[in-house]
């Protein structure tokens, strides 16, 4: 047998099948809807998540402080 001829019926035989296509085909769509979303989160929604993590920190720094000065 000609190694050829044995490479051209593994890649027939991958070619047609298709277990798994489904899968992909639902990992793509999901892709496509949440790239766009994540992007439009990180673009628009950051600032806002980091300026109310940074005005949460500034407060527990001023409520330490005063205690520490009080205490």
């Amino acid at each position: 047998m000609k190694p050829q001829a044995s490479l051209r019926r593994l890649l027939q035989r991958v070619h047609s099948d298709e277990r798994g296509a489904v899968s992909i085909e639902t990992i793509m769509i999901i892709g496509a809807i949440a790239i766009p979303i994540l992007i439009f989160l990180l673009r628009y929604g950051w600032p806002r998540i980091k300026d109310y993590f940074n005005d949460g920190m500034n407060d527990l720094e001023a409520q330490r402080n005063n205690v520490m000065t009080n205490g």
